[in-house]
C-alpha cells in the first residue's frame, strides 16, 4: 500500500487534490481511498487530506499516520505543524514554495522537492491574488516525482473533477510538472537514468 498526506489551508484545494489524484490512480487500475480531516472549517485554516493507493482492495479505515509522501500546499504550515510527522524514512516531501530544495534544511532523511505552485496558479488565473488555488499545479509536480500513475490519467481526472477553467488547470499542472525542483542528488540520478 502507498499512502499520501496533503497539508494545506482551507480554500487552496487540498481535499480536491486528493480526490483528483485518487481518480488518476483509479484510472490506472489501482484501488484508492481518499478522505479529508478538518479542524476549524474556515478559509485559511489548516486542512489535511489523505490518500491510500493499492493493487489490492483497501480495508484500512484510519487516518494516514505513516505516509510515503507528504504534499504541502502552503509553505507557512511548516512553521506551525510537523508536516513530516510519521513520514517513512526516505519519504518524499513536496512543498509549494519559491525556495529550492537545498534552501530547506528542516527535513533531513527525506527526499525534498519544491515547486512554485502559487505563481503558476496566479499565471493561469486559478483563484485570485490573495487566495490562489494551487492544487492542480501541485499535482503536476507530484507526478514528476512519483511515477506510479500516468500524466494522461491525471489529465483525465482533472477534466472529470474540475469543471471550471479546466484548460487553465491542465496548463498549470503541465507547467508545474516541468518546473518541479529536486535535490541535486535526485536530479543527477534522474539525468543518469535518462541516458
Amino acid at each position: 500500500m502507498f499512502e499520501i498526506r496533503f497539508h494545506g489551508r482551507g480554500g487552496q484545494g487540498a481535499v480536491v487534490a486528493s480526490k483528483i489524484l485518487a481518480l488518476a490512480f483509479f484510472y490506472d487500475g489501482y484501488y484508492v481511498q481518499s478522505f479529508p480531516v478538518f479542524g476549524l472549517e474556515r478559509r485559511g485554516a489548516p486542512v489535511a487530506a489523505f490518500l491510500r493507493v493499492d493493487k489490492q482492495p483497501i480495508r484500512l479505515r484510519t487516518n494516514v499516520y505513516h505516509p510515503d509522501s507528504v504534499i504541502v500546499l502552503d509553505e507557512t504550515l511548516i512553521r506551525f505543524e510537523n508536516v513530516a510527522d510519521g513520514l517513512k524514512e526516505n519519504g518524499d516531501i513536496l512543498i509549494n514554495t519559491r525556495k529550492n530544495p537545498s534552501e530547506i534544511d528542516s527535513f533531513n532523511g527525506y527526499r525534498v522537492f519544491t515547486v512554485n505552485a502559487t505563481d503558476i496558479a496566479l499565471k493561469y488565473r486559478l483563484g485570485n491574488i490573495s487566495s490562489p488555488i494551487v492544487n492542480t499545479a501541485i499535482l503536476g509536480a507530484y507526478l514528476r516525482i512519483n511515477r506510479k500513475t500516468k500524466f494522461a490519467s491525471l489529465e483525465k481526472a482533472l477534466r472529470e473533477e474540475v469543471k471550471v477553467n479546466t484548460k487553465d488547470n491542465l496548463l498549470a499542472a503541465r507547467e508545474a510538472y516541468r518546473k518541479c525542483n529536486m535535490l541535486m542528488s535526485e536530479n543527477n540520478s534522474e539525468k543518469k537514468a535518462a541516458k
